[in-house]
């Protein structure tokens, strides 16, 4: 599962990061709060080159009537994600990855109060999130939509959630963005258990109006 995330990366050094062309709509940051149905950053390959790019978070399948004509899908299963009809073209044609800087799972105590951990990498200054990716149309409207890979979570993460983000390393970016031919299905795996740290935050996270820096800092006592 992955239902919200933050990225703090300024657009350029994003830009820089991917060696991609960013484009001029690109949402505000930093963002410590990133909720489905928001615009996030992605990178995608185009003709030889990746671009940095807006999309909705929340994929619409193209028989879709309306943004909200089905269920809300932010999420894509990697066990699945081959057979689903909303999702088996784009795993194989419209890959992407979406930069973040942190996500958000949640426990619950015994009076069943969500109780939110932020979960960083350890090492690198961002997350690469495997994507896949959809442009919808209707009636005037046109969106480009996404929704992020997940998986079983590894040992560690398990703990506090049984899923997480497939997060890809730098050197499985262009297999990801089919720069380097087939073979991706091979990456939707969890991380190393030692990539990721986490630690309880305030439950502020939990609204989805919640803005603020101070949203990721460690719960004191």
């Amino acid at each position: 599962m992955c239902g919200r995330f933050s990225i703090t990366l300024p657009s350029d050094a994003m830009a820089q990061l991917f060696d991609s062309v960013p484009g001029n709509d690109l949402p505000v940051v930093p963002n410590y709060n990133v909720c489905p149905t928001n615009a996030v950053h992605t990178v995608r390959s185009e003709g030889g080159q990746r671009r940095l790019s807006a999309m909705r978070w929340g994929f619409i399948p193209h028989w879709y009537k309306a943004p909200n004509g089905g269920p809300l899908l932010i999420n894509a299963r990697a066990e699945t994600i081959a057979e689903k009809p909303a999702f088996k073209t784009a795993c194989r044609e419209r890959r992407c990855l979406v930069p973040a800087t942190g996500f958000y799972e949640w426990t619950k105590d015994a009076e069943d109060n969500r109780l939110p951990w932020y979960i960083y990498p350890k090492r690198q200054e961002v997350l690469a999130f495997a994507a896949v990716w959809q442009d919808w149309s209707r009636d005037g409207q046109d969106l480009r939509t996404c929704a992020i890979v997940t998986t079983a979570a590894n040992a560690a993460i398990s703990a506090i959630h049984h899923r997480m983000p497939v997060i890809l390393a730098p050197e499985d970016w262009p297999l990801w963005l089919g720069e380097q031919g087939h073979g991706a299905a091979k990456l939707m795996t969890a991380p190393p258990e030692d990539a990721l740290s986490f630690h309880r935050v305030g439950t502020a996270v939990n609204s989805n109006r919640a803005r603020g820096a101070e949203l990721i800092e460690p719960l004191t006592a």
